[in-house]
């Protein structure tokens, strides 16, 4: 597990001194609202945990050298020239200082030191706690003021223009903008958010079902594509436009793969804002119901899930504790998320994973989530 202190002390094993500064950015869960960002709908993350930190300081130069604890890597790079060269992580740092530099912001360089306990490729946003780490250590070091929403617009841009990556932009927002104890509503036309109280007896469990994908090898940006093309078929700036009775109305404009794709898009948006209802009214039974809904959803409309990912929910949703559960991420993999009675959490997280190691014979992992702050930064 990571944690400011360990980041502190490996900084200063390294560099013989303590770090200036510290950040830390926060993966997230999503609890509902799966391929609805992009499509101007509602999405309802919850950020976690789990988190990327990174000790760090200012230098003299114009160079930036930051080392990876967990791959025992290190990279440098300059920024009076800045270029894509497919280096792997360093280059969600660089895709950062680039787009920072395009809008306009001074940036001065820095050397420091990143740790993350959140699960590459998991579907956990750890890109996107990377990205807002590493915006807040240039804001930092560079001293222009941290403003959450254009920060997280700037990380969306390096995901998306750098890495090559067509995402939305609610990683970014909840990792910056998570609040303890909460969900966040996202609504991703406006980006105005709401905060939505989670039930005190109710815990998130995130349970990895060990494969992995990358997304920019996805079928993530064929999806993307294909809602945007249903868009326009039905005359709309983009499917949240789309009503259910509309989509009934229309479908003859739409060949059956798309009318399946705006489908779900069209439900789901529905499923989130009912389920931001349900858990203000602490309805934790009525909130599963619909997360069980989107995961058919996912699985037969979007057809983003994956036989692993199936299993490791239906054994999840066999369980007495647990009141719903679905793939959470872009899919292919990944995760499941589960909404379980905190009594019985650790229980849950020990059957479900046991059950789904003999029945594939994979290593799979369990994570009893408490919520968390978005990104925060200490000044030693």
């Amino acid at each position: 597990m990571c944690t400011r202190e360990q980041c502190i002390k490996e900084f200063k094993d390294r560099f013989s001194e303590a770090p200036a500064f510290v950040v830390r950015a926060p993966g997230r869960v999503n609890l509902i609202g799966e391929h609805t960002d992009y499509n101007d709908g509602f999405v309802l993350p919850v950020a976690i945990d789990l988190a990327v930190w990174i000790a760090f300081r200012a230098t003299h130069s114009q160079y930036v050298t930051v080392r990876s604890l967990s791959l025992g890597e290190t990279s440098s790079f300059s920024l009076d020239n800045i270029q894509p060269e497919d280096q792997g992580w360093v280059e969600y740092i660089k895709g950062i200082a680039y787009m920072l530099g395009q809008t306009g912001y001074p940036l001065r360089g820095w050397e420091g030191l990143i740790a993350s306990d959140i699960p590459i490729g998991a579907g956990l946003a750890s890109s996107a706690a990377l990205e807002m780490a590493a915006v807040h250590a240039f804001a930092a070091v560079s001293d222009f003021p941290w403003e959450p929403i254009e920060m997280a617009h700037v990380g969306q841009r390096a995901e998306r223009d750098w890495i090559g990556v067509k995402c939305g932009i609610m990683d970014q927002i909840i990792s910056a903008m998570g609040q303890e104890g909460h969900g966040v509503l996202i609504d991703c036309r406006s980006l105005e958010t709401t905060s939505i109280p989670l039930p005190p007896d109710v815990t998130i469990v995130v349970l990895d079902t060990s494969i992995r994908r990358r997304l920019s090898d996805s079928a993530y940006n064929e999806r993307r594509e294909q809602c945007n093309q249903a868009a326009r078929l039905l005359g709309v700036a983009a499917l949240r436009d789309v009503s259910y009775g509309d989509l009934d109305a229309k479908a003859d404009k739409l060949s059956p793969v798309l009318h399946k794709r705006a489908r779900h898009v069209i439900t789901e948006n529905i499923r989130t804002l009912k389920v931001a209802r349900a858990l203000r009214h602490r309805d934790a039974a009525r909130a599963g119901e619909l997360l069980n809904e989107s995961h058919a959803s996912l699985r037969d409309d979007f057809e983003v899930s994956c036989p692993e990912l199936d299993q490791m929910v239906a054994f999840a949703q066999m369980e007495s504790s647990c009141y719903g559960a679905r793939m959470t991420g872009a899919g292919f993999g990944g995760c499941a998320v589960a909404l379980v009675r905190t009594d019985a959490a650790q229980d849950f997280a020990n059957r479900v994973t046991a059950k789904y190691r003999e029945a594939t014979g994979l290593d799979p992992k369990a994570y009893v989530c408490a919520s968390a702050d978005g990104v925060t930064l200490d000044t030693l």
